[in-house]
């Protein structure tokens, strides 16, 4: 069986959160969504260390710490750096690309135009996720 996701979306745009938690419901998924609109208020959540997410979600272009910085400073925390970060962005950006794997990322997703493929890259990412080994800490 696979177990419910706490997932933390760092996303900027109203849309994609939307669109993200439409697809959820859609989808018929009982994860946990959390929200931040910017790097900035996604460390402040992970600050609260008791309700760690599972995975998180993070869009690369956005406004006060962009994705790179916030990945950067999410892997410098020895309790942090473990949870596995997908990049779900428009960006097909090489450079980028190259840089978060660098720092240590889960994957990298680029987000489709059509709706539906959306809705299939999210079932396949949350899928593997439930039901991957996943460690608090280690």
């Amino acid at each position: 069986m696979n177990k419910i996701l706490n997932v933390l979306l760092i996303e900027d745009d109203t849309i994609e959160i939307m669109k993200l938690n439409r697809t959820i419901s859609s989808l018929k998924l009982n994860h946990n969504i959390i929200e931040a609109n910017n790097g900035e208020e996604a460390l402040k959540i992970l600050e609260q260390k008791e309700m760690l997410p599972d995975i998180i979600l993070l869009d690369l272009n956005m406004p006060k710490i962009n994705g790179i910085e916030f990945l950067s400073i999410l892997k410098k925390d020895n309790l942090l750096k473990h949870i596995p970060t997908i990049v779900l962005t428009t960006s097909n950006n090489q450079k980028d690309l190259l840089e978060c794997y660098k720092i240590g990322i889960a994957g990298y997703v680029l987000k489709p135009l059509r709706y539906e493929e959306y809705v299939s890259k999210i079932e396949i990412l949350l899928s593997y996720w439930a039901i991957n080994e996943l460690t608090k800490e280690i």
